[in-house]
């Protein structure tokens, strides 16, 4: 940073603090304005040194990351020096010896790793999070041309370069490339049919909870990765598997659920489970050599030991997704107010490969076939047969596929029908997985008391849909029947009917 040295001291002296640094970038946060300024650093994956590349990368980073938050990323503005050869910031008479990417500052409690860290992510803010992201995904276009086996295959082979590098055991590294290059020789032809479906784009790049914050009382992205347009080129689900893996590592395994399924009700990808132990592997690949590299640059001092540890954990975490894990698909039906979908998202983080499994909705599926957000009302008209009919087909394509695939599934409707509950049997049984039928019941008062006790729901329930259905209720047949007046009682007999059925571990 020696030829950097004034630009350092002056924005040093606007900040009036020592700034952030990365390895590529200081960041000086002022009372109201954050300045970020490129380091003149040559890599092997990026080349700032130049005064010329610094105004670029700077003005990519700007164009990328302003509409995803507007106001919050401001202007490119030069650094001057003046006649009298002092330095200056801004408009006016002087020749650029450097650019400096201006924001506005964020109360530091408002990233969104720091409220995970601070336990602060609730239910509504992880859909939050999941919506925003599945906005900004929808806002990007299709990118053609783009062979996305051969560019996951150079980011494979980067990472164990890297991870060897930082100095993880070989050994491990070479186990993990080797499990890591099968998995995407068995993927090669489905991200091609990716590709070829739209769902290449460029992307974030660099997706995790560091990357999001609260902006006007919104979540929202930034800092997308700017240097390198083959990296942030990327399948949708690889770019959401960050975020994944980051939840999954940092918080919990519920978090990472919610955050997919999510994603999932608002986009309807409900392929990209199949490419998940691959991606989420890759992602924490990534992390395992930072945390490498960052525990060298601070040995012998507890920084650096946190560090490795953290390293280590990564690394272990990267083979594990590689691991097969046991595939099932599990319905959960009964009337409304049962709690089908409370348990189903409980039953989900625990069952099947991470980040667990995935939980197919009716209700999701209907609000996003009519245009609207999960929660938003829809008229009587959007029940009637023919809009039921389109319901189950999405649900059952979408559940045979991910069982065929391999992923556990959940799927939660009121399974009234006894075609409907066929469609469940039928995607397990062609999958050649176990299958598990729960039939939620509880008294009459209880479920109209939770009705009119319930708000921001997927399902438009009424007394009077209750009313008529508990009048047709088909009772449990052959699927396992579940005393729901307990919502814990109700999620215990469940898990303990999957666990019968599977072998292996449960969360």
């Amino acid at each position: 940073m020696t030829g950097q040295a004034e630009v350092v001291a002056l924005l040093r002296r606007l900040a009036g603090r020592e700034p952030l640094e990365t390895h590529i970038s200081l960041v000086f946060v002022g009372t109201d304005a954050v300045w970020k300024l490129k380091k003149a650093v040559r890599l092997s994956y990026l080349d700032f040194s130049s005064v010329a590349a610094r105004q670029h990368f700077a003005l990519r980073e700007l164009a990328l990351n302003a509409p995803a938050a507007p106001g919050l990323y401001r202007d490119v503005v030069p650094v001057l020096r003046r006649a009298d050869g002092s330095l200056a910031l801004g408009e006016g008479d002087g020749a650029p010896v450097d650019w400096v990417l201006r924001m506005a500052r964020v109360p530091e409690g408002d990233f969104l790793d720091v409220i995970a860290t601070e336990g602060r992510l609730t239910p509504s803010l992880l859909d939050a999070i999941a919506d925003t992201v599945a906005a900004y995904h929808a806002a990007l276009p299709a990118v053609s041309g783009n062979d996305p086996a051969a560019a996951l295959r150079a980011v494979t082979e980067g990472n164990a370069r890297s991870a060897l590098e930082a100095g993880l055991p070989p050994a491990a590294v070479g186990a993990w490339d080797a499990a890591a290059g099968a998995a995407l020789d068995g993927l090669a032809a489905w991200l091609g049919q990716r590709a070829a479906a739209g769902f290449v784009r460029r992307a974030h790049g660099d997706l995790h909870l560091g990357n999001l914050c609260l902006w006007q009382g919104k979540v929202v992205p930034f800092d997308a990765l700017e240097f390198d347009e083959a990296l942030a080129t990327i399948d949708l689900g690889y770019d959401l598997a960050f975020l994944l893996m980051d939840l999954d590592q940092r918080v919990d395994r519920a978090a990472a659920n919610r955050v997919m399924n999510r994603y999932v009700a608002r986009t309807g990808d409900s392929a990209l489970v199949r490419g998940l132990p691959l991606f989420l592997s890759l992602r924490a690949m990534v992390r395992a050599h930072v945390a490498a590299s960052a525990s060298h640059a601070h040995a012998g001092h507890a920084a650096g030991l946190g560090k490795s540890d953290a390293a280590g954990g990564y690394l272990r975490a990267a083979m594990a997704y590689l691991q097969p894990a046991p595939t099932m698909v599990v319905a959960v039906g009964g009337l409304p107010g049962t709690g089908k979908s409370t348990l189903a998202r409980a039953l989900a983080p625990g069952l099947g490969a991470a980040p667990g499994a995935l939980v197919l909705r009716s209700d999701e599926i209907r609000k996003r076939q009519h245009g609207v957000a999960p929660e938003h009302r829809l008229p009587e008209a959007a029940y009637g047969p023919g809009p039921g009919k389109a319901v189950f087909a999405a649900l059952s394509s979408a559940l045979q596929q991910a069982a065929a695939d391999g992923h556990a599934v959940v799927a939660d409707a009121t399974f009234m029908a006894s075609a409907h509950r066929r469609i469940a049997e039928r995607a397990a049984a062609q999958a050649g997985v176990p299958f598990v039928g729960l039939w939620l019941q509880a008294p009459l008062a209880v479920l109209e008391a939770r009705l009119h006790g319930r708000t921001g729901d997927a399902s438009d329930a009424t007394i009077e849909v209750l009313h008529a259905a508990s009048r047709n209720d088909p009772g449990p047949g052959g699927w396992l029947p579940i005393d729901a007046a307990n919502a814990q009682q109700a999620l215990d007999q469940a898990r303990a009917a999957v666990r019968s059925r599977i072998p292996g571990p449960m969360c």
